[in-house]
């Protein structure tokens, strides 16, 4: 098929490299425009960008698909599909109507649980026992369109970076079926029941609040790990917490270290951190942290 495909970070890259390698002709590759990153503030194309050139795609990176202009060039390129993963712009209708196919979502979560810009992080939150990944015929409305193929996989202890190449992978593998047989699957409509919204997670949202049950703390370190990165502060210095187990026997007020491990006293339980990262430096385990960074017995975070 001639397929337009779009979309941005990491998550995506897998999607658009199976459908090249399943033999589809991608005609175009959009993605949101190169941003300013690192210490040069360098202009940076992002992932998605960056691999649609290496393999000799041609990219767009509009800023807004809402003009007629935009609109124009995208039904030139007489595409058959667009694929969608991550895409991060609102699709106005004359996109969706453009291919006759229509537009086709990767979305990282069984629907209608969790829709919206950050599934994987709000369904590790909630404490989710299961996700996964829906193949959805895209409507006007957020993620409300109907799905045609679906798979879950167990959350566990995983934390988002690994969940995401885990959904990132198995949305490839799903698009790239939904294809080879599209005529032979009905779009089913999502039921009424069920329906939550994943909002697009706030740096802030990554300060520990140390008063909240040890439970929901650890759940909190997976959803942020790689990023924005779970953080308490100690001495004025942020340091992330990347793994943490929880204790369930602490009497201690909130916030206060009990042991010589850094075990950290909270609502309900404790927690105690294994993995962490000083800023500017890479990631250690607690022991080594603490050989250069003195955390006693007793102090209060």
């Amino acid at each position: 098929m001639r397929i337009i495909f779009m979309g941005t970070p990491d998550f995506s890259v897998p999607i658009l490299q199976a459908l090249v390698d399943a033999g589809h002709e991608v005609v175009a590759s959009y993605s949101q425009p190169p941003r300013r990153a690192g210490r040069g503030k360098a202009l940076t194309p992002t992932p998605v960008h960056a691999r649609a050139e290496a393999v000799g795609i041609a990219v767009r990176t509009p800023a807004s698909l809402r003009d007629a202009e935009a609109q124009a060039e995208f039904a030139r390129f007489d595409a058959d599909i667009a694929v969608v993963a991550a895409y991060g712009l609102i699709l106005p209708r004359a996109i969706l109507d453009a291919p006759p196919h229509g537009c086709l979502n990767v979305h990282a979560s069984l629907l209608p649980r969790w829709r919206g810009a950050a599934p994987i992080h709000r369904a590790i939150l909630a404490g989710d026992a299961t996700t996964g990944v829906c193949i959805m015929g895209m409507e006007a409305g957020l993620d409300t369109g109907p799905v045609l193929l679906r798979d879950e996989t167990s959350i566990g202890e995983k934390t988002a970076g690994i969940l995401t190449a885990e959904l990132s992978a198995m949305g490839a593998r799903l698009m790239v079926e939904t294809l080879a047989n599209l005529s032979s699957y009905l779009p089913q409509p999502q039921p009424d029941a069920g329906v939550t919204y994943a909002a697009k997670i706030e740096k802030t949202e990554a300060r520990i609040d140390l008063t909240q049950n040890a439970a929901a703390i650890e759940r909190q370190v997976r959803a942020f790990n790689p990023v924005p990165g779970a953080f308490i502060e100690v001495a004025g210095e942020r340091i992330k917490l990347l793994a943490v187990d929880v204790v369930t026997d602490a009497s201690a007020s909130p916030g206060t270290v009990i042991d010589d491990q850094l075990t950290i006293a909270c609502a309900d339980g404790a927690i105690r951190p294994t993995v962490l990262q000083r800023a500017g430096r890479s990631a250690m385990e607690a022991a080594d942290l603490l050989r250069g960074f003195s955390i006693p017995v007793g102090t209060v975070l």
